[in-house]
């Protein structure tokens, strides 16, 4: 095991209207808390120990260890009584369409413009989440802020733990890791919650009060491939039925023995954890940044990377899973096996879920395959195939049509009308970024060069382009509320006005 880094608490954010700084210090198997909420002028210390999750498909681990949980509303407050949202989750809801309700027809060339640019204590991988008039981000350093929409300010911070440096990985891309993926709010709870790696390769479950950023839930998730040092909790979370659903993949490079893996935890943080494992000898990554996609009647369904099995091992695949996590149906190429030795897998976008009961998949082959979710078909079992472009990242939604970000030659408009892949348009080349809909228009980034696009639904041709002055990180993608647009940056949240 490498050596742990060493912890610093951070100061407090002056102004803000909630000061507060939370340390989690993580020992094998022994999570320590220690709370101090500057607010109320007390400090508070509770302590969790680690669970333990299964390590096969729909298993389950026993009577929970002692965890932080979450309390009853106060006397007087009704369940429903917490903020609204317009923006939950990866790609607004859980079927990760990515359509913004309530947008207006964008303006012309020269409406849109940054409207401020909040520099918070690391970098923002996921898509804020809009809850309130606040804007909710997680960074690399193990934070979550509660930011003013309006103005950027930040109205509370909550630190949970040391992120681990990337001296201290076996491979990887990012440096510090701490929460990568996009947090989910229950608006039920008033909660949002998030995954932090820290110190000591904990994967650690942390819910806060998205009114005060005061921490509610705290619970470590062992791995269940067992492998903490080689996983990485990238894809967004998913929330359903009182339980937060967490996948993971491996580090960039691949490096050891990982296997990807699917877990379910109660929302309260106490109780039995479930999970899933990808049954492959190694690797069959779940690592697309959307997260699971939800289905109409709870079937949850994820795309798998490659693995190393010389049968069919469920990789290279889409897999639909109950909400136990047992699975239900699995889909996957007649070219897997090549696919996995030249690393051409599906894991790389999160299947599309269509209307009509249809799923669309692409990934690093170029392929896009067409299938029945309800009837995914084994090996073999699409309804129709079509060349279209490697894909990375999470496609959005709307009718019959699918926006897939396509790494060459730019953003795919594709049809599924009379179950049939056709290409409508494609957008601007170096533009790749995971999209979004909203007002008739489309919108993405080329994360590369730090700018956002606004495309005519209809067309694909550019409407208006803005250089945001700041770095993106991989697979950029933002979300949308009234006339306002939030993106993570590699050094906090950016607001663009005028979409």
């Amino acid at each position: 095991m490498m050596p742990r880094s060493g912890e610093r608490p951070l100061a407090g954010l002056r102004g803000s209207r909630t000061e507060q700084t939370v340390q989690m210090r993580m020992r094998l198997g022994a999570p320590i808390l220690a709370r101090a909420v500057l607010a109320a002028g007390m400090l508070a210390a509770a302590a969790a120990c680690s669970g333990s999750a299964g390590t096969g498909g729909g298993t389950s681990s026993g009577a929970a260890p002692s965890a932080r949980t979450l309390s009853p509303p106060p006397s007087g407050e009704a369940a429903g009584a917490h903020p609204d949202a317009a923006w939950t989750t990866f790609g607004r809801d859980f079927a990760r369409s990515g359509v913004a309700a309530g947008v207006a027809a964008p303006g012309g060339p020269g409406s849109l413009k940054v409207g401020w640019h909040a520099r918070l204590d690391g970098a923002v991988y996921g898509q804020p989440l809009l809850v309130g008039s606040m804007a909710i981000a997680a960074t690399e350093n193990d934070s979550l802020y509660g930011l003013d929409q309006a103005s950027g300010k930040v109205l509370w911070r909550t630190h949970v733990g040391t992120p681990v440096p990337r001296s201290a990985l076996p491979c990887g891309n990012i440096d510090p890791l701490g929460i990568t993926s996009t947090p989910v709010y229950d608006p039920s709870s008033g909660i949002v919650y998030a995954v932090a790696e820290t110190s000591g390769y904990h994967h650690v479950l942390v819910g806060v009060s998205v009114t005060d950023g005061r921490l509610e839930v705290q619970r470590d998730i062992p791995t269940p491939d067992g492998q903490p040092r080689y996983d990485q909790q990238r894809p967004a979370l998913t929330l359903q039925g009182g339980r937060i659903y967490v996948a993971f993949g491996g580090l960039a490079g691949d490096c050891g023995p990982y296997r990807g893996s699917l877990v379910s935890v109660p929302a309260s943080g106490s109780g039995a954890i479930t999970s899933y494992v990808v049954p492959t000898p190694r690797e069959g990554a779940i690592w697309a940044p959307g997260g699971p996609v939800t289905g109409q009647d709870g079937t949850l369904y994820v795309s798998v990377g490659n693995g190393s099995g010389s049968s069919f091992d469920g990789s290279d695949s889409v897999t639909a899973l109950s909400p136990d996590l047992h699975r239900t149906g699995i889909f996957a190429p007649t070219t897997w096996h090549s696919d996995n030795a030249s690393d051409l897998d599906l894991g790389s976008t999160q299947p599309a879920l269509l209307p009509g009961g249809m799923l669309l998949a692409v990934g690093k082959s170029g392929t896009a395959y067409l299938v029945n979710a309800a009837h995914l078909g084994g090996v073999g079992g699409q309804v129709d195939q079509a060349q279209v472009c490697p894909a990375f990242g999470t496609a959005a939604v709307q009718g019959s049509v699918a926006y897939e970000p396509c790494e060459q030659g730019g953003l795919a408009a594709i049809s599924t009308a009379g179950n049939k892949i056709r290409v409508l348009w494609r957008g601007p080349g170096n533009a790749w970024g995971s999209p979004v809909i909203g007002g008739g228009a489309v919108w993405v980034t080329d994360w590369n060069a730090g700018t956002l696009y606004q495309l005519d639904q209809a067309s694909g041709a550019i409407r208006a382009s803005l250089s945001l002055g700041t770095p993106l990180p991989h697979f950029s993608s933002m979300s949308m509320a009234g006339s306002h647009a939030y993106l993570g940056t590699m050094d906090g949240v950016v607001s663009v006005s005028g979409v």
